[in-house]
């Protein structure tokens, strides 16, 4: 697909009848020239520890089940982890804290991500990002955020009533998450609730469905490294995600 203007990717995005035709349409996106700009620079400059290695360098899809009854959404890939991998949260720091969260909780088949090949499986949950590029210094814009949302609302479409549960990492991803849901028409509570680490708010859809949203710290170096998100912390929110989603997976 050539570079094409970004007001056609919710056109484009709504093409896709499933979440594998929406991957390779997701894939080829070059709306966002900043993050376009960036995440091939990285991949040419590269981290001294993968020089090596070839980078993926494309935005990066949804990674999990495709019957999740859990979502759980991030903020963006990382630089030199889903940027270089090509799938979310894989070979960085963050991924470490998550994949291991995930294991515990019965949703991954092992505890650990290092590439694409690793044979990592996830079940009943999936991974989204509201940003499929990397960023400079993790921060899209309000712009890049917009203009990625197609993306992030086809992939909760298509999921559809499988899912009960929406984990958002970090006020970035709860904020994307509430604008996209009230985009596709869900009911959205006013004022919008504010995030918090175990906040929990249930919404429901234009077809009288309910999800419970539920807000986690992010999972980034900043949270753990410092111990304001612990392991402990982490586990009860997915426990509790579990719980809500009907108790297995």
């Amino acid at each position: 697909m050539p570079a094409t203007e970004s007001t056609d990717y919710p056109r484009i995005a709504a093409t896709a009848g499933t979440l594998a035709e929406l991957e390779p349409l997701v894939v080829q996106c070059r709306a966002c020239p900043r993050l376009v700009a960036w995440r091939e620079a990285v991949a040419v400059e590269k981290r001294a520890a993968f020089r090596g290695e070839v980078y993926w360098a494309r935005p990066v899809p949804g990674f999990g089940d495709d019957a999740a009854g859990i979502v759980v959404v991030g903020l963006a890939p990382a630089a030199h982890g889903g940027n270089r991998t090509g799938r979310m949260f894989t070979g960085d720091r963050s991924g470490d804290f998550l994949f291991a969260g995930l294991y515990r909780a019965g949703l991954a088949n092992q505890p650990t991500a290092v590439s694409r090949d690793d044979g990592l499986r996830l079940t009943g949950v999936r991974l989204l990002a509201p940003v499929k590029c990397a960023p400079p210094d993790n921060k899209p814009t309000p712009v890049e955020r917009r203009t990625c949302a197609p993306w992030l609302a086809r992939e909760l479409e298509l999921l559809g009533p499988t899912v009960r549960v929406l984990v958002a990492l970090g006020g970035f991803g709860w904020k994307a998450l509430l604008d996209t849901l009230a985009d596709l028409g869900w009911t959205v509570p006013r004022p919008r609730p504010t995030f918090g680490h175990g906040a929990e708010v249930r919404l429901r859809g234009p077809d009288g469905r309910e999800v419970t949203l539920l807000g986690c710290f992010h999972v980034s170096q900043q949270n753990t490294f410092t111990g304001r998100l612990t392991p402990v912390m982490l586990d009860a929110v997915l426990a509790r995600a579990v719980e809500l989603a009907g108790g297995s997976v």
